[in-house]
């Protein structure tokens, strides 16, 4: 009879456990990372309000309104906007077809926009790692390893603000860049046809359009993917062909001058300075990630991530040191290959030892970046429903000004409101006279702005009021005192009283 030598033994005894751990920890990831995008489609049919909600949803009452001139957003004027992207043009088509609210298409849009970038970066870590573990793992480190105090901005990825910003275009715009990096990876490593290329340019140009910072993102990403490989000058020529199609792309965009937006910086500085403040406590656990890009420039000096890092980690330096604070849109570009560093370093790292002290560590920072963001569940299950621990991290969404449509506020009607009211009131097709955020486009907003001004001031008399809205043919007011031309309509939540103007 056969028997097993003593020193076959012990491995064979000692495989299967291995075996075994491996596979529990794939399936936890898996079972993790799917868990989290359960709860952002869960999100998605609520959709909390907060932040820029308001303006997508304005775009796209002006595109179901009128495709080919749709004028502001969210005054009354005829000038072009940055927010009418290829997205929401094809939204606006389908609200417009289908008759369906803008709400609705906004949930349509989210489900798009999670599915691109759920596939994106799986597509992209799978050129980075052939691991199965990997893309669970990466998806979980882009939504929780950030810090422990809660950050929210569009175009970031953290569990919490994706659950405010799903239905952004920069959502959208995230996705296509992770299957951008995967679709030029695999270029730069093979000898695609002139198509490949060429496809690569529209779409870096679709980004572009539909979310400018966004496209700062993947445009470094890019770089640093072919500073990595080194292309053949074959591969050069047709990059070079595909970078020229996507500046003519560009050029040709008939809604608005994307060229003109490079001298409008200096009105985005002061609303982008605040992701100069806090980084320890915002981005504080991304500090693992770049530990792990030092064990990857270890192993490879032009490594991918790193290099994406370095670029990414470059321009927000010079934004901060020079004044130019909207370059801290770039931030992602050094966030992301950090935190894919610091998931790959858990199936990547050359010895056991380190691979499983790796995950150890990276488990512990998952969990208090969870903690941090455990809030997010209220958006779907409703702050009364959560722990109390839990609920004190919770942020009420903003409640929407629909109650003034029910009393009789329609399209295309001027309302005059202070800045908050004016962030929202548009989503419901009315203008406010001064536009609730920058608008880079309208030349009279700081006039607009003096105006909203004058009107709410306490000094202000009655003829100057009563020419102010004359002047912007304003038929209803949000706030303010009562006044004899004007009629009390209806009081909204908070006590917020809606006036009609009367001759």
């Amino acid at each position: 009879m056969h028997t097993a030598s003593p020193d076959t033994q012990p491995e064979r005894r000692t495989t299967r456990p291995r075996g075994s751990v491996a596979r529990a920890g794939r399936v936890l990831a898996q079972a993790a990372a799917a868990l989290l995008v359960v709860l952002l489609l869960l999100v998605v049919v609520r959709l909390p309000w907060a932040g820029d909600l308001g303006m997508h949803a304005a775009t796209i009452q002006r595109l179901r309104h009128s495709l080919a001139h749709p004028g502001n957003p969210l005054v009354d004027a005829d000038t072009p906007s940055p927010y009418y992207s290829p997205w929401m043009l094809l939204l606006g088509i389908v609200a417009k077809l289908t008759g369906l609210s803008v709400f609705v298409v906004l949930r349509l849009a989210a489900l798009a926009g999670m599915g691109l970038l759920v596939s994106g970066v799986w597509r992209y870590v799978r050129t980075l790692s052939a691991h199965r573990a990997a893309p669970a793992l990466a998806l979980l480190s882009l939504l929780l390893l950030w810090g422990p105090l809660l950050f929210d901005w569009s175009g970031f990825l953290g569990l919490n603000s994706l659950a405010l910003t799903v239905s952004y275009p920069s959502v959208f715009a995230l996705g296509l860049a992770f299957h951008f990096w995967a679709w030029l990876t695999r270029a730069v490593r093979g000898e695609p046809g002139w198509g490949r290329w060429l496809g690569l340019g529209l779409l870096w140009a679709l980004i572009l359009l539909c979310h400018q910072f966004t496209g700062v993102v993947a445009s470094l990403g890019a770089l640093a993917v072919l500073l990595a490989a080194r292309p053949a000058r074959t591969a050069l020529l047709r990059l070079g062909a595909g970078l020229l199609l996507g500046l003519l792309v560009l050029w040709l965009w008939p809604y608005y001058d994307f060229f003109a937006l490079f001298s409008a910086g200096a009105d985005l500085e002061a609303i982008h300075r605040p992701l100069y403040q806090d980084l320890t406590g915002r981005f504080g656990l991304v500090l693992l990630g770049v530990v792990a890009l030092g064990s990857r420039l270890r192993r490879d000096p032009r490594d991918p991530l790193v290099l994406f890092f370095v670029l990414g980690a470059l321009v927000f330096a010079a934004g901060g040191l020079t004044g130019h604070y909207s370059w801290g849109r770039a931030l992602p570009a050094a966030l992301v290959p950090a935190q894919l560093a610091a998931a790959l370093e858990v199936v990547s790292a050359r010895r056991r030892a380190v691979r499983r002290g790796w995950a150890c560590v990276l488990l512990a920072a998952l969990a208090v970046g969870a903690w941090t963001q455990a809030g997010t569940l209220g958006y779907v299950m409703g702050r009364d429903a959560l722990p109390g621990a839990v609920a004190h991290k919770y942020r009420t969404p903003w409640v929407g000004y629909q109650w003034i449509t029910r009393a009789g506020v329609r399209y295309g009607d001027v309302v005059m409101a202070r800045t908050f009211p004016a962030r929202q009131i548009p989503a419901y097709g009315a203008y406010t006279v001064a536009p609730g955020y920058p608008d880079v486009f309208l030349g009279d907003a700081g006039r607009r702005e003096a105006a909203v001004e004058r009107y709410f001031a306490a000094g202000t008399g009655s003829a100057e009021r009563r020419a102010i809205l004359g002047e912007y043919g304003v038929k209803w007011v949000v706030g303010g005192s009562p006044a004899p031309w004007l009629r009390k309509v209806a009081v909204g939540p908070g006590g917020q009283t809606l006036y009609r103007v009367v001759p």
